[in-house]
């Protein structure tokens, strides 16, 4: 996939074309007395305006976006009409910087437009907008229409409505219920001016100025001070965007846990990053929790400790070569096996058909032994040019360091980027054809995507198989507040492809082996409650560790708030049986600003 900075700044260009373009205008105007801001907002998500002119619409600005590919300012009606499912804002798209003021009453004559952030193919909701505006400045200096209050008690329990089969499960054209359900309520606020109070971060400050917070402090809220999720039935309906018409450098630097004291209040808008958003131009007073990165503890001498770590896109030039080194030795208690993913090759992103990852690699070994850690091993097998997916020219990689002190790898010649992996039986037991290997790496499963990467292993005479995952991501899917629900999840298809591949392969080392010791590890790209995980676990062939954690802790990636699990470690029976597992989602990235990969490390440790 790009890197989340230049897929943010195509998006905006696309938003910028796609609002410009949306405009279709019709020559006869509305007649202004009879069309208020309400009227154009209507009971459903789609204005029943929509493509037509309308004339002299009145409402007091309430805020004014002067920057990036989106600008123009907010009006509501200071007078607003007793159906609680219109909206009484709108957002006026003036795509040059807006020449009005808060607080000016305006009149506006341009033509409502339903713009889609994202396009159509997003599957997003629409924001009703005037465009191509004429706008005329009546006074200044008037008092803004009071916040609407958003908490706890005026947002439904319930998330979303169920879509109309006949329009494809849309809920476009659905009359809202905002007593009812979430999503309804938040539209029915669209372009109104909003307020929250001492709301709780559950997603910190990121690159983009944005954060999340909760205005439900106890839905499914972990001692860290996120909000997990932990069902596709059960979303986290309080959770809210917040970015800032203010300066960037005023913008709180914010981590999980802590608190905008006070008041946060603005428009409420919608956009493709995240859906509802507080646009706001007065931000509560940032209180920190104090929150630390977490340290797991050091493997007894009969424990083998085995991890996985997304190191997002790591290569050479990179600046974090320390802090992840630091991270492995000091917070993972140098793990014996570490299975990496997004390793790339020797000079990252440069497209010129490099594949090797040695220097990246040996990078990372080097600033671990500086970090006071073991000098570790490592085998990988570098893919074919830019046949894995990840960012163009990058070629990542999953990667296995171990510690030659504590494990043994078992090297078996043959293994390379097109060469599949098998398992064969020796003296009685399982083994490898090739060690390390690929798991059918021409199956149409993989495609553009990262093939796992197989290893044999042996501690204190036990042999370990180690199978490194990094699935199929989930781009392309449906948002969570996506005007189709339930959502559809496209990515689905490919992942339970890849995960039906990785069971076969592991039945056909318990087929011959049947207590053989076998970890499926990595970034599987999915929740441990998903029909990836189920098709991984089979029936029974493998088990997802973080299962044996309480439900408020099963988490290793923070996305729009929601504290989820997308790394995970998978175990056979005789890993499971044994008493002594022990697991560990170790928290030092996922809900910090100054992060160094957006996932956490996971851990296990157990007796062979």
């Amino acid at each position: 996939m790009p890197s989340r900075s230049s897929a943010r700044l195509a998006a905006l260009t696309v938003a910028a074309v796609c609002s410009a373009a949306s405009t279709v205008v019709i020559a006869a105007p509305a007649h202004a007395d009879a069309v208020r801001v309400h009227d154009i907002q209507g009971t459903t998500r789609i204005s029943p305006y929509a493509g037509q002119q309308v004339t002299d619409v009145a409402g007091i600005v309430t805020g004014v976006r002067t920057y990036g590919s989106s600008r123009g300012f907010w009006i509501q009606d200071p007078n607003p009409d007793a159906d609680p499912a219109t909206s009484e804002g709108v957002f006026v798209f003036t795509s040059s910087t807006p020449k009005v003021a808060v607080g000016d009453a305006v009149t506006v004559t341009g033509t409502v437009s339903e713009f889609v952030p994202g396009g159509a193919s997003s599957g997003n909701q629409a924001v009703t907008e005037i465009v191509r505006p004429t706008v005329t400045v009546v006074s200044g200096g008037n008092a803004v229409p009071a916040a609407t209050v958003v908490d706890a008690k005026s947002v439904p329990a319930a998330y979303a409505p169920a879509g109309d089969p006949a329009a494809n499960n849309s809920i476009n054209g659905l009359t809202l219920q905002p007593r009812k359900y979430a999503l309804d309520f938040y539209e029915s606020l669209e372009g109104m001016n909003v307020q929250v109070g001492d709301a709780r971060v559950v997603g910190a400050t990121d690159p983009y100025t944005e954060l999340w917070v909760t205005v439900k402090p106890w839905e499914n809220r972990n001692r860290r001070g996120g909000t997990v999720y932990g069902s596709y039935d059960a979303q986290n309906t309080g959770r809210l965007q917040v970015q800032s018409l203010g300066k960037t450098a005023d913008f709180p630097t914010a981590n999980v846990g802590d608190t905008l004291t006070g008041a946060t209040a603005g428009p409420l808008d919608y956009n493709q990053f995240g859906g509802y958003t507080i646009v706001a131009n007065r931000i509560g007073t940032l209180k920190s929790a104090g929150l630390e990165r977490e340290t797991t503890r050091k493997q007894k001498s009969g424990e083998l400790a085995v991890a996985t770590y997304n190191v997002e896109n790591l290569d050479p030039s990179d600046a974090t070569f320390d802090e992840h080194a630091s991270a492995i030795v000091n917070n993972l208690k140098s793990p014996d096996i570490v299975s990496l993913e997004e390793i790339q090759d020797n000079n990252g992103a440069t497209n010129d058909g490099t594949v090797a990852a040695d220097l990246t690699v040996t990078k990372l070994i080097d600033a671990i032994v500086a970090a006071g850690g073991p000098r570790y091993d490592w085998r990988a097998v570098d893919p074919t040019d830019n046949a894995d997916g990840g960012e163009p020219g990058g070629n990542i990689r999953q990667v296995f360091l171990f510690n030659p002190q504590r494990v043994s790898f078992t090297d078996r010649a043959g293994g390379d980027a097109t060469t599949a992996v098998g398992v064969t039986e020796v003296r009685g037991k399982a083994a490898l054809t090739v060690s390390p290997g690929r798991i059918d790496p021409a199956n149409a499963a993989w495609n553009s995507s990262r093939k796992p990467l197989v290893g044999e292993f042996v501690f204190r005479g036990r042999t370990v198989f180690v199978i490194a995952n990094h699935f199929n991501s989930k781009g392309g899917d449906q948002g969570l507040t996506s005007q189709y629900q339930p959502v559809a999840r496209s990515s689905e298809t490919q992942r339970h492809q890849q995960a039906a591949l990785v069971n076969a392969f592991v039945k056909d080392v318990l087929d011959t082996q049947k207590n053989a010791d076998v970890i499926a590890l990595g970034d599987i790209n999915d929740f441990e409650f998903s029909g990836t995980a189920q098709i991984l676990e089979g029936d029974g062939e493998l088990w997802s560790a973080i299962k044996s954690l309480p439900k408020s802790e099963r988490y290793s990636y923070l996305y729009q708030g929601n504290s989820q699990v997308l790394d995970q470690i998978l175990v056979s029976p005789s890993i499971r049986r044994g008493c002594d597992v022990e697991y560990d989602s170790v928290h030092l990235n996922s809900e910090f600003n100054d992060q160094i990969s957006d996932h956490d490390p996971q851990v296990l440790r157990f007796k062979p």
